[in-house]
């Protein structure tokens, strides 16, 4: 396959949607994950997000990272999180130059397009909390002077939700600033084949080629924000984010914040599905995704919060024919 050179701005809704359906095909070659897991990545990549994920070792984390930063030809950058990571060695520091005489600012491994944040929760707040301006606002300060990141930025952070020992819980601000979390898990017998045949003679990343490069997507992140929400579907997605803070399970609901969030993961959705309006079923679908990692609940059950969140969705309403 080679590179899709088209200027995404100057595209129509059709020739958008040709565009993510190659990136999606150029992962699956690499990649063996399901469509809708799939699609949770692009739709985190294209509405401007980070994604969480949360699975135990050897399911293909890193692969995903490393065959996304090839499919959109663009620098790739792993932080292997340990308790003793501090964070310059993220963000980076100011270097003495002895031939100058001055200080020179060596940049961290967060100035890449696709970081891999690896087992993020290995780190201790104080590292962590080096991340939030990043994905935050796409900026580092160090020292009185502020760094911009490249675009497109996007962290694909890891951790181990079985393993706990020498683990730091992210806080609360801090997986708020994920857009979408979500499992990998094993894959079914025919699936693990598929693997087992990819990877006998080669490394199947090897013969990925590049779709899309780092302005081609940023233009579809552009497109993403251009993508309609009416009224009332702003209104059922109000309604799903109050009915969290005011759950009787739910110690704490969601953010304005996650409302935004929300939002713009729906947008892209829309987008990556061909389409430049957003559906009530985009909001249905991405509620649990975009929303349970950001409650903190009373038995502190993170699947649960997943379930409390579809059983809000399905409670709420569709606004069908306000459209």
């Amino acid at each position: 396959m080679t590179a899709i050179l088209a200027n995404p701005a100057t595209l129509d809704t059709a020739d958008l949607n040709l565009l993510i359906t190659a990136m999606s095909a150029n992962l699956k070659k690499a990649v063996i994950a399901t469509d809708d897991k799939i699609k949770l990545v692009l739709v985190s990549l294209f509405s401007g997000g980070h994604l969480l994920l949360e699975d135990v070792p050897g399911v293909g984390k890193t692969l995903l990272a490393r065959s996304l930063a090839r499919s959109v030809q663009s620098a790739f950058k792993r932080i292997q999180f340990t308790p003793d990571l501090l964070p310059g060695d993220i963000t980076g520091s100011s270097i003495y130059n002895q031939k100058t005489g001055e200080f020179s600012f060596m940049p961290g491994p967060i100035f890449g397009n696709i970081v891999l944040a690896d087992e993020i929760n290995r780190a201790t707040p104080r590292t962590q909390s080096a991340l939030l301006e990043a994905m935050g606002e796409g900026n580092v300060s160090i020292e009185g002077h502020t760094y911009r990141l490249p675009r497109p930025f996007f962290v694909i952070a890891t951790q181990n939700p079985i393993e706990s020992y020498g683990t730091f819980p992210l806080p609360e601000a801090q997986l708020d600033r994920f857009l979408i979390a979500l499992s990998i898990g094993y894959p079914n017998f025919e699936a693990e084949m598929t693997i087992l045949e990819r990877e006998e003679h080669h490394d199947p990343i090897n013969d990925l080629l590049p779709v899309l490069n780092p302005q081609q997507v940023v233009a579809l992140q552009e497109a993403a924000r251009r993508v309609n929400v009416a009224r009332p579907l702003k209104e059922y997605l109000l309604k799903i984010v109050t009915a969290t803070r005011e759950h009787p399970e739910i110690a704490l609901g969601a953010s304005p914040r996650s409302a935004v969030a929300f939002q713009r993961a729906a947008q892209a959705l829309a987008l990556v599905q061909g389409r430049n309006f957003v559906k009530p079923d985009d909001i249905k679908e991405l509620a649990a995704p975009v929303l349970a990692h950001r409650l903190m609940i009373r038995s502190r059950n993170r699947q649960s919060a997943a379930d409390l969140v579809r059983g809000i969705t399905q409670k709420i309403p569709v606004p069908i024919g306000q459209i």
